[in-house]
């Protein structure tokens, strides 16, 4: 089960013209999918109708080509579902998960996910050690842990020495909810166990529960910031939620996307193929998650601004407990921060044109 929605985008694809027939045959498919499905059935059954009726008033008749329909769909169906893990796009490779196997994954299959992680960095975009001997970490999607943790023990062990660590989820997307919890799990001690995160899922009537993964080597047990932006969603907002429910850590920037329903992809009709989300996350503290209302940080800066926030309160938190020349050495730091004489990895929303 993924936190992240299908990504690949629609133009990427071999546009093909498409007929009523065909257009037909998709909704059909989808609201099948919806009400079979989605985490929620009776929402999953009224998000089909409501598609059914746009598609009878003509409303999808202009669209003549598989790409151009994929667009249009996909929006009233995020907006039908208002749900922003619901995606649809037109992908005539896509081979449903199970349908290739009736086993466990190939060598051969294995070896390919290993290698597309490390085509975008195991999701590690960047580790530092920023002045004042301070770590920094951009994570940018959680990948299958079996690919990834080796990635994630190396990230930690690179910034272990540090006095406080600054975590960077403004461009996270999400992934594998086993990897959120094998992460946060360098950032606790050995023999902290805890219960981070539920998932019940609709179409396996179960609630798999994620805990710290004891097997991990390298902790880091000091102060934790973290940052997130409007775009954090899915996975990347259930680390911050994560952290911030167990006390762990505290966020700075802008509230999250709202995104906590996970699923995966169904393959529909003439290519098409849906994102549905079919469970749930179930936090242990609050008994509840961030779907629609996002994660609110303890520290609301716009999320340009984050990094420099949550450095600050960093220099300034250890600098109340330095003595002699480490206090006067954070004590400039902090004044060079101020005066704009320090530079710190920028980051720039790529959704705004400025």
């Amino acid at each position: 089960m993924a936190l992240t929605p299908l990504t690949a985008n629609a133009q990427e694809m071999a546009d093909v013209p498409i007929d009523a027939g065909m257009r037909a045959d998709v909704v059909k498919a989808l609201g099948d999918a919806l009400e079979k499905n989605y985490v929620f059935p009776d929402k999953g059954t009224e998000t089909g109708q409501t598609l059914e009726r746009l598609l009878d008033s003509g409303k999808y008749d202009r669209f003549e080509t598989a790409n151009a329909f994929a667009e249009a769909l996909r929006s009233d169906l995020r907006e039908a579902g208002d749900d922003r893990h619901l995606q649809l796009r037109y992908d005539p490779e896509f081979v449903p998960q199970g349908d290739h196997t009736d086993g466990p994954p190939s060598a051969e299959e294995v070896a390919e996910t290993y290698r597309q992680m490390a085509l975008h960095g195991f999701g590690v975009a960047r580790t530092a050690m920023l002045p004042g001997n301070i770590g920094y970490i951009d994570l940018r999607f959680f990948g299958p842990p079996e690919a990834v943790a080796g990635a994630y023990e190396s990230a930690i062990q690179l910034v272990s020495g540090s006095q406080a660590l600054i975590i960077d989820l403004r461009s996270n997307g999400g992934g594998d909810p086993a990897a959120v919890a094998q992460f946060a799990s360098h950032l606790f001690a050995k023999g902290d166990v805890r219960h981070l995160n539920s998932i019940y899922d609709r179409t396996e009537d179960r609630t798999r529960e994620f805990w710290t993964d004891q097997s991990v080597e390298t902790r880091y047990t000091g102060l934790v910031y973290v940052l997130t932006s409007s775009r954090t969603f899915s996975g990347g907002e259930e680390l911050a939620y994560d952290i911030q429910t167990q006390k762990r850590g505290t966020l700075f920037g802008e509230t999250t996307g709202g995104g906590a329903n996970p699923g995966g992809p169904v393959a529909l009709a003439h290519g098409f193929t849906a994102f549905i989300p079919t469970g749930r996350a179930i936090n242990p503290v609050t008994g509840t998650n961030w779907e629609h209302v996002g994660v609110k940080p303890e520290v609301s800066v716009p999320a340009e601004e984050a990094l420099s926030t949550a450095f600050s309160a960093a220099i300034e938190a250890l600098r109340t407990q330095a003595e002699g020349e480490r206090s006067q050495l954070l004590g400039r730091i902090g004044e060079q921060l101020a005066n704009g004489e320090l530079l710190l990895p920028q980051w720039k929303d790529p959704r705004r044109r400025d």
